[in-house]
């Protein structure tokens, strides 16, 4: 899938840990362990829980191929989004167009620890609510997508955010918004070029395992709790 689940890496196990109400560090790691249970005394966070994510990649990235089988353009307009700018993504989404349908698809790549089988629903801006549902899952993340029509896409064109809702392990609906400015711009402009984006993905990969090993040492720093 070009939604790489390295693009996440343990930042999202992070993130579920997040949505549970639970601070957490992540090591940007090409294999996750699973992440750990919380301590007996931390209580998930009750109630509705918005998160308002950021871009954490400069531009929305429009990537485009050719499918073999079914003998079709397909293009996707994709960005990564976290809870800082300089911190690893928490959340990516990908909108997919096929030449010649009017069907498109809108995919997520979502942290652990969701409950799958309410899947998610997504809105834009103040719009109607859609549904969407769980794919399959990683140990870093897990993906999603709703299948929408071309009025879903000028709205998302238009809009501000995209609202993503799902629920916690505490049953407890948490609500990601991603802004949607640039969006219409890259996904009606030209696709990049492919050798530019793997050096993309190259630096960004480079990024999160500096982040990931200065948070280890800060870990390691930190004086031994006592027994």
């Amino acid at each position: 899938m070009p939604i790489s689940t390295k693009r996440l890496g343990a930042a999202a196990l992070a993130a579920a840990m997040l949505l549970s109400g639970i601070d957490a560090f992540a090591q940007a790691q090409k294999q996750t362990p699973p992440a750990q249970p919380a301590p007996a005394q931390q209580q998930p966070q009750q109630g509705p829980l918005r998160v308002e994510l950021q871009p954490t990649q400069g531009e929305w990235t429009k990537v485009c191929g050719k499918d073999p089988a079914a003998n079709k353009e397909i293009c996707y307009t994709t960005r990564d989004f976290g809870t800082a700018a300089d911190q690893p993504p928490v959340l990516a989404l990908a909108v997919y167009d096929v030449k010649g349908d009017d069907q498109r698809i809108v995919r997520l790549l979502l942290p652990v620890a969701l409950l799958l089988k309410p899947g998610f629903r997504f809105s834009i801006d103040k719009g109607a609510t859609q549904e969407g549902g769980f794919e399959i899952c990683f140990p870093n993340g897990c993906f999603a997508e709703s299948k929408v029509k071309g009025p879903t896409i000028d709205q998302m064109k238009k809009g501000t955010a995209l609202n993503v809702s799902v629920k916690n392990q505490a049953n407890n609906e948490v609500t990601f918004a991603l802004p949607l400015a640039g969006f219409g711009k890259a996904f009606d402009g030209a696709p990049i070029d492919p050798k530019v984006l793997e050096e993309q993905q190259k630096r960004l990969e480079q990024e999160l395992q500096k982040r990931a090993e200065e948070q280890r040492k800060a870990l390691e720093a930190q004086p031994a709790a006592p027994k």
